[in-house]
């Protein structure tokens, strides 16, 4: 009992550092077994559903992008994951914090994000994961 409850605070603590909450569709990209599995299945304890895979046609509220130095070109993989976002929706890059293989550095993220038509708005400690959440820039509106 006492496992349980601990398992559900755990889930809470991610799910409210990944701002999500119940009802969110959120895809997973990317996830492979270096990944924290905890992570995951705390996000869908949150928002009461599984994980939608890469292929989902479905529109996302929310994307996990598990993102490792060597992966490749984070701006093609950002451009990628953002199609199926809704317009409010965010990309969740979780890399392998410093000093952990794969460790991406934040400028990088940074850049990415700027060069695909996003910006940084927030980060997350998650375990052996750092968190960086993005969102799409707003465009601007004429003036009338």
């Amino acid at each position: 009992m006492v496992a349980a409850a601990n398992q559900q605070d755990g889930a809470g603590q991610v799910a409210g550092q990944l701002e999500l909450t119940e009802g969110m569709l959120v895809q997973e990209v990317g996830w492979d077994s270096d990944c924290d599995e905890a992570i995951s299945e705390a996000v869908e304890d949150a928002v009461g559903s599984e994980l939608l895979e890469e292929d989902t046609d479905e529109v996302v509220d929310a994307v996990l992008l598990w993102w490792r130095d060597g992966d490749g070109d984070l701006v093609d993989r950002l451009m990628d994951v953002m199609t199926p976002l809704a317009d409010e929706g965010c990309v969740w890059v979780l890399t392998p914090k410093t000093g952990i293989d794969g460790h991406v550095e934040p400028a990088v993220i940074a850049e990415s994000a700027q060069t695909s038509g996003m910006h940084q708005t927030r980060t997350a400690s998650l375990g052996d994961w750092a968190g960086s959440r993005l969102a799409l820039r707003k465009k601007a509106t004429p003036r009338k």
